[in-house]
């Protein structure tokens, strides 16, 4: 993916009519033609001269020519420009701030309910499919633990983490092993366990005190081993939730291109990847052909990250079409994430 365009500079009016020709055609999704541009006030400068500008933009790759058009619409270069040196940051409207408050006013609960609906929120107020990718599991904190017998030879350990999930897991237990071992055993659980991350839980990186009871430390060695076996197999899994794929289904006339494109959401590990590598570019914006996707090439996204206690632990994102209100997106994005950070912060 390419980062911030490295084409030169546009002169002042060239970069005037760009940007009246990108701002129409978002608004209009018709080509725009040089009348439609010599009506821009800011503009002044003669139709003739200005059909010479967008034939000059047209051979610098910023606008194309659709068809038998008299109009002319953005390339992805000119979107690019656009984004990197035209575009004016925006306060979102009234409105949508009061949507968004009362949205978070009322977020609680477990982390995947927030971040589901958190989804569903974005993709309500851009009109595209929006993306949430959840922390990752290496970062969840156990709440509580419990370990209760099941059978003769079966126990259940029950662990809260901090993003509101419930795990459960089934312990072997010896035919010999005590009630009483296994009070002592969740007990230790509960006061040892509680509060670290579940990688400090390997025993190479944290050493527990031992229980004084053999049988005890050998419960607990289980639960451990267990916990740990299963954060590995959590953490090849991101958590991603999609929100607003019917909506942006609808922006697409082609019935192929609605296809690619709610294929490539089914695939987590490819939105997830899409996100990650805008944001390490040191973007907020991927546009057309710039993520590399052939089947995304008409779609663009902006991204942002959320953040915990210290750092980044997430990512959010909307996905949509090139023709996209890129000022708005971005606002809204970027407003929906500190919201979101701060609910987390909250805890």
């Amino acid at each position: 993916m390419s980062g911030t365009s490295n084409t030169r500079e546009l002169d002042e009016r060239k970069a005037a009519i760009l940007k009246t020709v990108v701002t129409d055609y978002v608004e209009t999704a018709q080509p725009v033609a040089s009348s439609q541009v010599a009506r821009d006030p800011a503009i002044e400068v003669s139709p003739a001269t200005i059909r010479s500008d967008m034939a000059a933009l047209e051979r610098d790759g910023y606008l194309t020519h659709p068809h038998t058009s008299a109009g002319r619409v953005p390339t992805d270069k000119g979107y690019r420009f656009f984004v990197d040196h035209l575009a004016t940051p925006m306060l979102l409207g009234e409105a949508k701030q009061e949507q968004i408050q009362e949205f978070f006013s009322h977020a609680h609960g477990e982390l995947e309910r927030m971040l589901a609906d958190t989804s569903r929120l974005l993709a309500q107020l851009t009109d595209s499919a929006a993306i949430v990718v959840g922390p990752g599991h290496e970062r969840l904190v156990v709440r509580s633990a419990l370990l209760v017998r099941i059978s003769s030879h079966a126990g259940l350990l029950v662990v809260v983490l901090s993003n509101g999930v419930v795990e459960k897991h089934t312990i072997a237990l010896d035919a010999d092993v005590a009630d009483g071992d296994i009070e002592l055993a969740s007990s230790f659980l509960q006061q040892h366990f509680t509060d670290y991350a579940l990688t400090q839980l390997l025993p190479e990186a944290v050493v527990l005190p031992a229980s004084g009871r053999p049988e005890v430390d050998r419960l607990i060695a289980a639960c451990r081993g267990t916990l740990t076996e299963a954060d590995d197999a959590a953490q090849t899994v991101d958590q991603v939730f999609v929100g607003g794929a019917a909506r942006m289904a609808e922006r697409f006339e082609a019935v192929d291109q609605v296809r690619a494109v709610l294929g490539i959401l089914e695939q987590s590990f490819v939105v997830v990847s899409l996100l990650r590598d805008v944001l390490a570019q040191g973007q907020s914006v991927a546009i057309g052909s710039e993520h590399g996707l052939a089947p995304l090439a008409e779609c663009s996204l902006v991204v942002a990250p959320y953040v915990g206690e210290d750092d980044a632990i997430g990512t959010i994102g909307i996905l949509g079409p090139t023709r996209m209100d890129y000022p708005q997106a971005l606002a809204t994005v970027a407003v929906v994430g500190r919201r979101l950070s701060r609910e987390l912060r909250r805890g």
